[in-house]
């Protein structure tokens, strides 16, 4: 009797996806690069288990220049969509790191493996999840994997702390007012007096929404910076937020914040420290998003306008009560925050120099010296707004010839990039709005053609309506006219700056209330 021979059955055939990862792009554009030097090493261990069934999917999963710390990965993403489409049986990795370097990730990782029977591989290190030894062995290397990444990122903070303290820029997208140029911080001149005329506007409307309603009007957008990646960053409306953060960053007076540690950086500052630390204390006064406009109930007429001239800083409105009697004054903010021994004037009777202040103005009026003087002052701030708006013309209009020049270069290309394109078009139309509110606000600067009997005819107004206005509309015709007070408690003096285009403006009010009374 013949023995009939029996044939074992084929193995399955077991589909194995390679899954490859490199923490950085450098060195990704050579031809043979560590992406490919893992799938590699991939490959041959699969064919080493042929006999096993082994086969290797041609779908690529790489993942060349992210972090192993989180998930957020397109091509992890896509080994795990085809894992729970049931197309993978097996994922094979050049090291344990290269799939995860967080012990919880790689947690949830394992869950999908298991929960869809696929198996997992190391080439250089060998183990096998289904023994509870090798899930030990697993565990402990991913426990070194986590732990030097956390020692690199350990390093990598203080790194930053030591460059930060010795006033270095330590990378990040650079603020409005400078460019990054060989890892350092170079001023950008039209931007930087962007950033100079936005201090100078928060001084004068004391109001974060107004000043960035007035910036968005301009057409003023946040600092717009391409990655390295290609990426573009920023060019956004402004907003409160935005507006507070550019206000209180100290990059603009030459210096580099580390948390809460301030050091004094190597690049050149851009905004005076003196307007820089008038703006601070504008701020703490008025809160994040207050201004003049908040609650007055006292009718501090010169609430944000008064400043300690030897102090170099704002004086704020207070009062005390006697009995029934409410006593109302103004004290220097320096000599609330330091002791009262360093100011020679900590503070003055609110009464006394508000009537002060009333009286110069209606003495101005009866004066032709004074109108003379006033009309002079005047005429010298719209001509030095005037310049400030045709410099920052000419710049808009030199960046609109050299982006039309871009945009004609790169639309002769082959195949131009839409992205490019994009940015291009909204960077011209954003320019070309600014123009157009520039030459706007010019128009109107020419058209003031203040005359000493428009100066006079104004504050003769003025010394007629004032005593019949109600406290919270005298503090708003001061803010119309005063730009600021400064009180110098030492010499005994008190001056009063005027606003650009301010009697007129008092002139238009107190037109209207006379129409609107008639």
């Amino acid at each position: 009797m013949r023995r009939q021979q029996i044939k074992s059955p084929a193995p399955k055939n077991i589909r194995c996806a390679i899954y490859t990862r490199k923490s950085t792009e450098e060195g990704l554009q050579q031809e043979f690069n560590s992406l490919d030097a893992q799938r590699e090493a991939g490959e041959a261990y699969i064919k080493s288990q042929l006999h096993e069934g082994w086969v290797c999917s041609p779908t690529q999963y790489d993942d060349g220049g992210f972090t192993g710390a989180n998930m957020d990965r397109p091509g992890l993403r896509q080994l795990i969509a085809d894992i729970e489409a049931g197309k993978i049986d097996c994922v094979v990795v050049y090291k344990v790191d290269r799939l995860s370097r967080s012990l919880l990730d790689f947690g949830k990782i394992i869950e999908v493996f298991e929960r869809h029977k696929v198996s997992f591989v190391s080439v250089t290190q060998a183990f096998n999840t289904a023994t509870s030894m090798g899930r030990l062995i697993l565990n402990v290397l991913l426990s070194f994997a986590q732990f030097e990444r956390e020692m690199i990122s350990e390093r990598t903070r203080d790194k930053i702390a030591a460059a930060r303290r010795k006033g270095k820029w330590s990378g990040g997208m650079p603020v409005l007012g400078y460019n990054v140029v060989d890892t350092k911080l170079v001023v950008d001149p039209g931007e930087a007096e962007i950033v100079r005329q936005i201090f100078e506007m928060y001084l004068e409307r004391q109001s974060l929404l107004a000043v960035s309603d007035e910036l968005n009007l301009r057409g003023w957008r946040t600092k717009r910076w391409n990655t390295r990646k290609g990426s573009v960053r920023g060019g956004r409306l402004v907003d409160k937020n935005s507006l507070h953060q550019l206000l209180t960053n100290p990059t603009y007076i030459g210096k580099v914040r580390y948390k809460e540690e301030v050091h004094a950086g190597e690049h050149q500052a851009i905004v005076p420290e003196d307007v820089f630390n008038r703006v601070q204390s504008l701020l703490e006064r008025n809160g994040r998003s207050g201004g003049r406009g908040v609650r007055n109930k006292h009718g501090a007429l010169l609430r944000g306008l008064l400043q300690c001239k030897p102090c170099k800083c704002g004086m704020s409105h207070s009062y005390t009560t006697r009995g029934k009697r409410e006593y109302r004054y103004y004290v220097c903010n320096r000599a609330q925050k330091r002791g009262w021994q360093t100011c020679p004037a900590p503070s003055i009777p609110a009464a006394e120099i508000e009537r002060f202040v009333v009286g110069e103005i209606k003495a101005i009026g009866r004066d032709p010296e004074l109108i003379r003087e006033t009309l002079a002052q005047a005429r010298e701030q719209i001509e030095s707004q005037v310049r400030k708006l045709q410099a920052e013309r000419a710049r808009l209009v030199g960046q609109l010839r050299s982006d039309h020049a871009e945009l004609v270069q790169l639309a002769s290309q082959p195949r131009p990039s839409d992205s490019q394109l994009a940015t291009l078009h909204e960077r011209i139309h954003c320019a070309e709005q600014q123009i157009s509110a520039i030459d706007a606000e010019l128009s109107m600067l020419e058209q003031m053609t203040v005359r000493d009997a428009e100066i006079a005819q104004a504050l003769l107004r003025f010394d007629e309506v004032w005593d019949g206005l109600t406290p919270r509309e005298q503090a708003r015709i001061f803010e119309l006219l005063i730009e600021c007070v400064l009180y110098d408690g030492d010499a005994g003096s008190i001056s009063i700056t005027f606003r650009p285009s301010g009697i007129e403006a008092l002139d238009r009010e107190f037109t209207e209330r006379k129409d609107d009374a008639a």
